[in-house]
């Protein structure tokens, strides 16, 4: 699979890349944090949102809106499920590190999607990206089979667990935590998932 640069064309419709924000507090604290064999995600850290970065990211970023700053870190080569949430989620890249984004756009009416409308791309380590709500991800991939370390910024309460009952029905049928519609691929054996990603489980 070709990885493609954030400054492809390609990514404009998926994201964009952070420029004008100075993301060093958080990238500190994140040198001290372990990144594991397998994939840990943390969705609120309260060390990483106690740096400076937690009013930068708040206030200008997400226009003044309540946030939760946590990470993804681990060794992934493998596509896995697909997720979107009803707003941007902002990657720091901690180590380099590549991602895997889709189109909400491209899911089925019967709420499946082909994996190989997938493209990759190489985020280099310091760089900060907003993924649009439109935009399919999951899990970072490595890079030459080394960790990664991602920051990851979302609303606050996103990807918690849900504490109400909606009927499983139609898009209801994908919403797998607070504010998160998931899609798996069933090599994948998410407990609880709709296994909708058809072809193959995209390895790197």
């Amino acid at each position: 699979m070709e990885i493609l640069s954030l400054e492809d064309k390609a990514f404009k419709k998926y994201g964009k890349v952070l420029k004008d924000y100075n993301f060093k507090p958080i990238l500190d604290v994140m040198k001290n944090i372990e990144c594991p064999q397998g994939v840990e995600y943390e969705p609120s850290v309260p060390m990483l949102e106690y740096t400076e970065s937690l009013k930068v990211l708040s206030e200008e970023v997400y226009g003044g809106m309540p946030i939760q700053i946590g990470y993804c870190n681990g060794h992934n080569n493998k596509l896995n499920a697909l997720e979107y949430h009803r707003d941007s989620e902002i990657n720091i890249a901690a180590t380099d590190m590549i991602l895997l984004l889709g189109l909400q756009q491209d899911i089925a009416d019967d709420f499946t999607y082909d994996s190989s409308k997938v493209e990759a791309f190489l985020v280099p380590e310091g760089t900060a990206v907003e993924i649009y709500a439109t935009t399919l991800h999951y899990a970072p991939c490595s890079v030459e089979g080394k960790g990664f370390k991602c920051v990851v910024v979302l609303p606050k309460g996103t990807n918690r667990k849900i504490n109400y009952s909606v009927p499983k029905q139609g898009e209801n049928s994908l919403l797998f935590a607070i504010n998160k519609w998931l899609i798996a691929h069933k090599d994948a054996n998410i407990e609880d998932a709709i296994n909708g990603i058809q072809g193959k489980n995209i390895t790197l």
